[in-house]
């Protein structure tokens, strides 16, 4: 089990955001990146789950106000990530948006270009070896700033993309909620992934 973050460690770059209507209805808190500001790795999920009230800790980010902290999709990455050799002290988690999207829908192409800004300002301040994207959301909403286009996300899993504005690499990664589905057509079982996300980052050093 990955060690659950310390609110303390919960980033909030500004005390409220009203840039998206639609998202500020829906969501119960902003979900603010967290993590050392000195990580290696700075991993950007797609937006902040639901949450589940009912779970002890792992209640989602929308609940708790800090990315990557739900019991299905936080734990998931926290822990692949640690068995890749990085581990707790080595990662921050943020979202390319920081509000839970009504219904569960996809965030917007407005609202990942509202919610940019503060991305950058996280990967301009953490100053990562490599910016780990997860689903196509969020790499593209990180590529997009580069003006990489993003032409067929599957294709482009494991493969690290320079990103010489940012001062870093991207190295996309499937979303953990679609990673059992996405691993067999990618032709890997959880090992073989694992051992591929550790030499992909060490090839960057």
């Amino acid at each position: 089990m990955p060690p659950f973050p310390d609110p303390d460690d919960r980033h909030a770059l500004a005390e409220d955001c009203q840039r998206c209507p639609e998202l500020c209805d829906a969501r119960e808190t902003i979900s603010w990146g967290n993590g050392p500001l000195d990580a290696d790795l700075l991993v950007v999920g797609e937006a902040p789950a639901e949450g589940d009230p009912d779970a002890e800790q792992w209640r989602g980010g929308n609940l708790t106000g800090m990315a990557y902290t739900s019991r299905r999709s936080g734990r998931k990455i926290r822990d692949l990530l640690a068995d890749a050799g990085f581990g707790h002290d080595d990662c921050y988690f943020t979202n390319a948006v920081k509000c839970h999207p009504p219904e569960n829908r996809d965030p917007t192409a407005a609202e990942l270009d509202n919610c940019r800004a503060y991305l950058l300002e996280e990967i301009e301040t953490v100053d990562p070896l490599a910016v780990v994207t997860t689903g196509k959301h969020a790499t593209g909403s990180v590529l997009s700033h580069e003006g990489i286009d993003l032409d067929g996300f599957l294709d482009g899993v494991l493969d690290p993309k320079r990103c010489p504005s940012l001062g870093t690499t991207v190295v996309p990664l499937l979303h953990p909620s679609y990673q059992e589905v996405w691993l067999s057509r990618l032709g890997y079982d959880r090992d073989e992934y694992v051992a591929e996300i550790e030499a992909t980052v060490a090839g960057l050093q």
